[in-house]
């Protein structure tokens, strides 16, 4: 029994290791089933991370790198350019202008009754004196006819004292009646002519008033939507009328200039000149119409320091409506042989160390030269240069964020310069030996191309070893 004791103890410590190694398995087990979705973004990382380092690794240098000639950082840049030419430049004022009818209507009902006819259709032209609508006219015909009545009573009755007091003056002058009843007869007769002068004035009232049961228009215009349906009882007082008209041929459009421009603009009216206004749409790049300046207000206005202008347009075509916002261009002059350039040109910077205005000037060699600029009138896409450039002379249009001071450009239609034999590209030289650094293409010098843009000549390609 006691020479079993060590065994038992050998057993346990053997046992012990192999429990805990279980453990540990299991734990490792729930652990990576617990942190699976972690473990896999982490392993698809860690094969991102190795492919782009290996990429970058064997990747070839770009052809566009620097030392190729070809749209790199030292290579010649493909830009546009433009002339600078003399040409007409218009002064405009610009502004945002509305859109307002000549004259703004609302039709109503002079006399009250039932509205027995809608005569027009909404959104409709008419013209002046056109028949729009139709009060029940059988009351007012009605009155008209007892008015008539009434004058045609007093007429009689008049026509009757005048007979008697004819009678009573001879009477009178044989002395057969008294003179008292000759002045009675008279101040009769003077009653019925007020009598039926107040007849006909009744009359005509009832007339009018017939007369009114139709009405028309008062206009040319466009009408709107109604504000009354047929059969419903009008008055005078109705606020909202029937329709409203609103003339739009001709229509104006009002808006306002800063009060600086005033003095020159009143000079050229009180001149008579007539001065040329365009309505642009609201992206101010469709013309919608062109006009003439009517006038302007009769005081500036304090709080925006503005004055509001009217002009007129014919609108044949109804392409301005009311209340309608549009961007307006007031031409108030044009300024001739200026030197014009496109506004696409023009760069502002320091490249001198002073904040100004320049282009980059194209020379003959095909470099381009910072050239700063004083520039006068905009008009559009085109700006007139008062200072800094000569008539003839190229601006870069576009591709000029990449140009510098003497940078080299390509022109449009010609191709990029292709570098040359014995040029630091890594083309053999004359004598065979390769540029230090360059890499064996396998061809012989001879088998290079070669290309030329305008006014510069590539280098002749070296003779093959």
């Amino acid at each position: 029994m006691v020479n079993q004791l060590p065994n038992d103890q050998d057993h346990t410590d053997v046992a012990a290791p192999a429990r805990d190694s279980g453990s540990s398995a299991k734990k490792s087990l729930a652990f990576a089933k617990k942190h699976r979705i972690a473990l896999i973004v982490a392993a698809v990382l860690v094969l991102v991370l190795v492919s782009t380092v290996r990429h970058f690794r064997h990747s070839p240098p770009s052809a566009g790198g620097p030392g190729t000639g070809q749209a790199g950082d030292n290579g010649p840049v493909p830009v546009a350019i433009a002339k600078a030419d003399y040409g007409d430049i218009q002064v405009r004022i610009p502004a945002l202008g509305t859109v307002t009818p000549l004259a703004t209507v609302t039709v109503k009902t002079q006399i009250s009754g039932i509205l027995q006819t809608i005569a027009f259709t909404e959104g409709q032209l008419v013209r002046q004196g056109e028949m729009l609508a139709q009060v029940d006219p059988r009351p007012y015909e009605a009155i008209v006819q007892q008015m008539q009545g009434n004058l045609s009573r007093d007429r009689a009755l008049l026509a009757d004292a005048k007979l008697d007091f004819t009678r009573y003056e001879g009477l009178v002058k044989e002395d057969s009646i008294a003179v008292q009843q000759l002045d009675t007869q008279r101040a009769l007769v003077a009653q019925y002519e007020g009598a039926v002068q107040s007849d006909e004035g009744q009359l005509k009232t009832a007339q009018v008033n017939l007369i009114y049961t139709r009405i028309v228009s008062p206009l040319n215009g466009r009408v709107g939507l109604r504000q009354v349906d047929q059969g419903n009882y009008v008055t005078s007082g109705d606020a909202n009328g029937i329709v409203v008209i609103n003339q739009v041929q001709p229509i104006t459009v009002i808006f306002p200039i800063p009060e600086d421009n005033v003095p020159a603009l009143l000079k050229r009216l009180h001149n008579g000149t007539p001065l040329i206004v365009e309505a642009y749409d609201r992206t101010d790049s469709g013309k919608l119409a062109e006009g003439k300046l009517l006038t302007l207000d009769n005081a500036i206005d304090t709080t925006t320091g503005t004055v509001k202008l009217r002009a007129i347009f014919d609108n044949a075509d109804g392409v301005l409506f009311p209340n309608q916002f549009v961007n307006v261009q007031l031409l108030e002059e044009t300024l001739q042989r200026q030197i014009i350039i496109p506004n696409a040109a023009v760069r502002r910077g320091a490249p001198n160390g002073v904040v100004s205005t320049f282009v980059y000037v194209v020379n003959n060699d095909n470099t381009v030269t910072v050239r700063p600029v004083k520039l006068g009138v905009v008009d559009g896409e085109r700006v007139a240069v008062a200072q800094g450039l000569n008539e003839g002379e190229l601006v870069v249009t576009e591709g000029g964020d990449r140009l510098r001071e003497g940078a080299q450009v390509v022109l449009p239609g010609a191709a990029a310069q292709e570098p040359a034999a014995g040029s630091a590209g890594g083309t053999p030289a004359a004598g065979g030996t390769p540029a230090a650094g360059a890499r064996p293409t396998g061809k012989p010098a001879g088998a290079a191309k070669s290309s030329h843009r305008s006014h510069n000549h590539a280098r002749p390609p070296a003779s093959p070893p």
